[in-house]
């Protein structure tokens, strides 16, 4: 059976939602954060860089979000969850599916990274951090995400979903971008076609189930 090695408030919830979306049987291993936010060293014994999400399947591992989406979509999807090839919209569901992890979250991270920063500097150095980081929020991160965060809205102002208008698994890549941006980055200030996208994922009952099967859920804490 299929293993997801599921680490507390991280993207590997998002492959929990894709196979209760598919209906497809699984079982989870789980794994919680350490203080310093990484993963605890037993996910090193499924992969080496030791990162969720992870599964296991047939005598695979699989990792990175994009590339486990395709495996399951490949294996158990029978068609679902993916537009037909050679439409316009199989080219922006591809186009999303990458762009959730290549393009959207750097940004994202870095500003989660530049605002914990000065908290948990050294008191003498925390002025000096402080510094530093609102300069490079100012002036480089937050005009990216705000172009970012724009880019969403338009595309969401083309059709219902990102690929077209039938939900996909490039939807379910894209939640977690979005709600951390929500939830970092004040994406409900101006971006009315994005909340009303998380709220649409929100409703739907495979996102519940994976929600309660995977546990207390806080992007971007």
């Amino acid at each position: 059976m299929l293993t997801v090695h599921h680490l507390n408030n991280s993207r590997s919830q998002r492959v929990l939602w894709l196979l209760e979306e598919l209906g497809v049987p699984y079982e989870i291993v789980r794994y919680q954060r350490q203080q310093d936010m990484r993963g605890p060293k037993e996910l090193l014994a499924v992969h080496p860089l030791g990162k969720s999400p992870v599964i296991t399947d047939n005598g695979n591992t699989i990792a990175e979000s994009g590339a486990i989406v395709e495996y399951i979509l490949g294996a158990y999807g029978e068609g679902r969850l993916i537009p037909p090839a050679g439409t316009p919209e199989r080219l922006r569901y591809t186009y999303w599916l990458h762009y959730a992890e290549g393009s959207a979250m750097p940004p994202l991270l870095l500003k989660l990274l530049f605002t914990v920063m000065p908290k948990r500097a050294p008191s003498l150095l925390r002025p000096l951090v402080r510094k530093v980081s609102n300069q490079v929020l100012t002036a480089l991160v937050n005009p990216q995400l705000k172009q970012h965060m724009a880019f969403w809205e338009a595309e969401l102002g083309r059709s219902q979903w990102f690929a077209g208008n039938e939900f996909s698994a490039a939807d379910i890549q894209m939640s977690f971008p979005l709600e951390v941006a929500s939830a970092r980055a004040g994406l409900e200030e101006g971006h009315p076609r994005c909340m009303a996208f998380l709220e649409r994922i929100h409703a739907r009952p495979a996102y519940a189930r994976a929600l309660e099967k995977g546990g207390s859920y806080q992007v971007g804490r």
